[in-house]
């Protein structure tokens, strides 16, 4: 796959490390973990995300002569960290929680292991990939629960943070159940399906809104749907009811009408009385605009007659969310476990593994989180997904992880499936985990 960046995209810091690692010889194999510390307020559990695409920046990471020139013109380094750039290829280890999976406060999504310069390197990109598309499909997923049954569509290009968040807004979404989105690009580099209707300014274009209507149809004819809302909505729907016979006898059927506008809600049971009265109790009803989980649950619970929801920037920028507490902290170096004590920022060290408990009726229960070599009862679920910088075996699509996360969601605790605030998800920190914690202490103080 192309790079989706420069791997000039890193902070500057890390370059500054990494040189005085060269200059120190300090090249002895480190291990790093990605994982949130805190969930924010409004959330109980995360969807990991973003695997893919991380491990594809670690396949790809090279620098171009173009690039290691204007490393060179800023004369901030020495010729030892030019030469190391010049010819880096990561070959380490990656392990990981699977994307798709329901995840918690410090348990390593993922886990680098290479020599200290390597992992040290690669550790702003990592997080600036991981950390979005886990917050997305953390959002996302959210929104699943709410409204199980109905299209979800990612409508939030427009309003993303920049083109990659966009992209990586409908992978990310997609992978925790959406149906599709508007993003084209994700169509052609995820082969997620692209969906879309069409726009006000098409029906303005026209003299009148039924001329539109049947232009437009006539131009897509596959899966039509017709934005009703630009003058008068119950006018609008009272049209297409008016058009549909005509467009039948040529083979074209009205899928759907999109409201984009006012209360939805009453709108839709409008709009709905409308078709159904006119004979097309098939043409479904999508929405779109301010939708949130919030406005999903309360749709949901008044049984409101829509089949299908377009959400933006409630998504694609995580409104209520917008960024986790995640870090990238050495865990051991060069055999010995390494530990941060800084207020309120302390990790768990060494090599971490997750076991998950079940329940008789098949629902999570808790996580133990412990050393990689302790023995847990529980499925584990940190697993190898790179050797020495290859892959190991092929990777999921993204139509796989999607099945794997409509699982995870299906096992989670009702109250998280609910959406319910106040119930938190147990995380048990082992006992061999706390003494070696604690013997890192004791070396590290004294």
């Amino acid at each position: 796959m192309t790079p989706l960046t420069s791997p000039l995209t890193t902070d500057l810091y890390e370059l500054n490390m990494v040189q005085a690692y060269l200059d120190l010889g300090e090249d002895k194999q480190a291990v790093f973990e990605f994982f949130v510390r805190r969930l924010p307020a409004r959330r109980s559990f995360l969807l990991a995300a973003g695997l893919d695409d991380a491990l594809s920046y670690l396949e790809t990471l090279q620098f171009s002569p173009a690039e290691i020139d204007w490393l060179k013109s800023t004369r901030r380094f020495r010729g030892n960290l030019i030469d190391y750039l010049a010819g880096f290829r990561f070959t380490g280890d990656v392990h990981a929680i699977p994307e798709g999976t329901a995840c918690f406060p410090n348990e390593p999504l993922v886990r680098i292991t290479a020599p200290l310069p390597m992992a040290q390197l690669v550790e702003t990109r990592l997080i600036n990939i991981l950390h979005f598309q886990t917050m997305i499909a953390s959002k996302a997923a959210r929104m699943v629960l709410a409204a199980p049954g109905k299209i979800l569509s990612d409508f939030g290009l427009r309003t993303a943070h920049g083109a990659e968040a966009g992209l990586f807004s409908a992978r990310a979404s997609y992978i925790a159940g959406f149906a599709g989105a508007a993003n084209v690009l994700a169509g052609e580099r995820y082969g997620i399906p692209v969906v879309g209707t069409m726009a006000h300014s098409f029906v303005q274009v026209h003299d009148d809104e039924m001329t539109a209507f049947e232009n437009f149809a006539r131009a897509r004819p596959e899966g039509v749907i017709l934005l009703i809302d630009t003058y008068d909505t119950e006018a609008g729907a009272r049209k297409v009811v008016e058009l549909a016979p005509k467009l039948k006898t040529d083979g074209i059927a009205i899928r759907g009408v999109r409201i984009d506008s006012g209360d939805l809600a009453a709108m839709a049971k409008k709009v709905r009385g409308i078709l159904d009265a006119g004979g097309l109790k098939d043409v479904i009803i999508l929405v779109s605009g301010g939708i949130n989980e919030d406005v999903l649950q309360k749709m949901m619970a008044e049984k409101t007659p829509i089949d299908g929801y377009g959400i933006g920037v409630n998504l694609d920028a995580s409104i209520d969310a917008p960024s986790l507490d995640c870090a990238y902290k050495l865990q051991e170096y060069a055999g010995k476990p390494r530990r941060k004590l800084s207020e309120g920022k302390v990790t768990w060290p060494g090599r971490k593994q997750v076991w998950r408990s079940y329940g008789t009726d098949a629902r999570m229960r808790g996580d133990v989180l412990s050393l990689e070599n302790d023995a847990q009862t529980g499925d584990t679920l940190i697993e190898p997904v790179m050797r020495a910088g290859k892959r190991v075996g092929s990777a999921p699509t993204p139509a796989q992880i999607r099945e794997r996360a409509a699982r995870e969601l299906a096992r989670l605790p009702e109250p998280l499936r609910k959406l319910e605030a106040g119930f938190n998800y147990p995380v048990q920190i082992s006992e061999a985990l706390s003494a070696l914690a604690a013997q890192t202490d004791v070396k590290t103080r004294g």
